[in-house]
């Protein structure tokens, strides 16, 4: 299987990048995209070339490292998949591939296709964690949750930071994730004593390093958890809960 690649590089994040065009001639339909490029590279190095720079670690879609822009679409053409699990089978016959990094002002390009994500751990430092006390452990019922709030709060944890979402945003806005934080932590008793607190710090997170939400809706296409557009409100929500709370 031949498969033509124009893949993006970049020797810095202050160095003006290009587009280079190289072939691997077998390829298998079996192969995932990071395996593609693993090809790729070997036949680099083989011919003494310098190796294309991208990021990947578990390779199960679980860490969310390996996020790269296929054919204008993050991570790829199949949707809710994440560039390791990207097969080449599923690709409907295309056999020429524009590879490049997310694509974000928020993401700059530190090397070929990897980008620097510090951004969305920007959001995590605002308010990704909850306060409690410290000392003997409770016990198992000290903290009650309803089943369907237990299984709601873990489907929007199950977001994997891998900043698709942003580079899918005509507006490079961090919603989606944002708002998977916020509302996962607002369902659980764990999350109550600060959450006034992180709602307004996560929302100034985002206004200082990402864009407005418009509710496109191309965040959950890309999206390898699947959150669903409620996420975004969640940020709405807990934003305008934190006004008032402030103002009583």
């Amino acid at each position: 299987m031949r498969v033509e690649l124009e893949i993006w590089r970049q020797d810095g994040p202050t160095s003006e990048g290009r587009f280079e065009t190289h072939v691997v001639t077998d390829a298998t339909p079996e192969m995932s995209l990071l395996e593609l490029l693993d090809r790729l590279n070997d036949q680099l190095a083989e011919q003494g070339l310098e190796p294309i720079s991208f990021e990947s670690d578990c390779r199960e879609g679980v860490c969310g490292a390996c996020g790269v822009t296929v054919n204008d679409v993050p991570h790829g053409p199949v949707p809710n998949t994440p560039s390791c699990r990207q097969h080449l089978r599923a690709f409907g016959g295309i056999t020429k591939l524009r590879i490049e990094p997310l694509r974000s002002a928020a993401f700059p390009v530190v090397r070929d296709l990897v980008v620097n994500r510090a951004a969305l751990d920007s959001i995590i430092r605002a308010g990704g964690h909850v306060d409690i006390m410290a000392g003997t452990a409770p016990d198992a019922d000290d903290f009650l949750v309803g089943h369907e709030d237990a299984e709601l709060a873990l489907d929007f944890a199950a977001c994997i930071g891998c900043g698709a979402c942003v580079a899918a945003c005509p507006n490079g806005a961090a919603h989606l994730f944002a708002g998977a934080k916020l509302a996962h932590l607002a369902m659980l008793p764990h999350g109550k004593v600060e959450r006034t607190r992180r709602a307004r710090a996560v929302v100034d997170a985002l206004d200082a390093s990402f864009g407005p939400c418009s509710s496109y809706g191309e965040c959950v296409e890309v999206c390898p958890a699947g959150l669903p557009l409620t996420a975004v409100a969640a940020v709405h929500r807990e934003g305008i809960r934190s006004f008032f709370k402030r103002r009583a």
